[in-house]
């Protein structure tokens, strides 16, 4: 995080189980890693038509949403754009794993982590939304 979005995380009303705000760079560090190397490889299959475009389509959408989140919460201080964005992550996270499983299905095991945090990440991003109505 920027030092301005961590003053401003730092600023909002958190559940106590909250964890702290220099937690989420490192985290988020090691997970667009395993992304990258993941999804390149989703995109790569699909690019070379081993995998039809509809496969590669939750990955390119989890993209977006997961890049779009950052603004939404910091940029604009919109909490509820962001808990709808984050609420999209998810669900376009688990609609990648189900579709490239078939194919490739070391691809979803290693999204577990990303979704163990998404996960942990959307009732975190509700509360917060609650808990700053």
């Amino acid at each position: 995080m920027k030092m301005d979005s961590y003053t401003d995380y730092s600023q909002l009303k958190k559940p106590a189980w909250s964890p702290p705000g220099w937690l989420f760079g490192p985290v988020w560090t090691v997970l667009y890693i395993m992304i990258a190397f993941s999804f390149g490889r989703v995109f790569i299959l699909a690019s070379q038509g081993k995998l039809p475009f509809v496969i590669a389509l939750p990955f390119i959408l989890n993209l977006v949403f997961n890049f779009a989140f950052t603004p939404l919460q910091f940029g604009l201080k919109n909490l509820l754009l962001a808990s709808i964005d984050i609420l999209l992550v998810l669900v376009t996270l688990v609609w990648a794993m189900a579709a490239i499983y078939p194919y490739a299905n070391w691809i979803t095991y290693i999204q577990i982590p990303y979704l163990l945090w998404v996960s942990f990440a959307t009732v975190l991003q509700l509360t917060i939304t609650w808990l700053n109505r």
